[in-house]
């Protein structure tokens, strides 16, 4: 993640991702400039306040979830959805690699009309190109809550390195 810090001139918006484990996928984002801040939780399921224990149990119906604060007059969200289609294969369902469940799900949760209609475009174009034998299986549904994950999956790779 670059040091963008928001100004009094900075505005900002949300966007959020479910692509797998969100260890890596929140790593992607952070690299980005124009990205102000990512944290990673739980989007998607019928339980207030999920733990990383009930969400891995799929019982939940929680997708590992990255949340994106960025700048739009740096970054676009096209290029997040780029940087989102990019990390992750996007026809699996409800796995990455080796990571099984319906918490691996591949999801945008769009937070505006302006956001699901360049999701559904991003995703149509991306299953045009032919890159894929299968469809595109990515979900494009309205943000429903988030709910922030422990803390040690913050930023967790980051503070791995360390």
């Amino acid at each position: 993640m670059t040091d963008d810090r928001p100004s009094a001139e900075t505005t900002s918006e949300k966007a959020a991702f479910a692509a797998g484990c969100f260890w890596g996928v929140e790593m992607a984002f952070r690299e980005l400039p124009g990205v102000i801040d990512t944290r990673v939780g739980y989007q998607g399921g019928d339980m207030e306040k999920p733990s990383y224990e009930a969400v891995c149990s799929g019982t939940t119906g929680h997708a590992e979830t990255v949340e994106v604060v960025f700048d739009p007059s740096v970054v676009a969200y096209e290029t997040l959805l780029d940087t989102f289609f990019a990390n992750h294969d996007p026809t699996q369902v409800n796995r990455q690699g080796p990571d099984v469940g319906t918490q691996y799900r591949s999801v945008i949760f769009a937070h505006t009309d302006e956001q699901e209609e360049a999701a559904r475009a991003g995703k149509d174009a991306l299953d045009a190109t032919g890159r894929f034998s299968r469809p595109v299986a990515t979900e494009i549904v309205r943000a429903p809550e988030f709910w922030e994950a422990e803390d040690y999956h913050q930023q967790y790779l980051e503070k791995r390195k360390r």
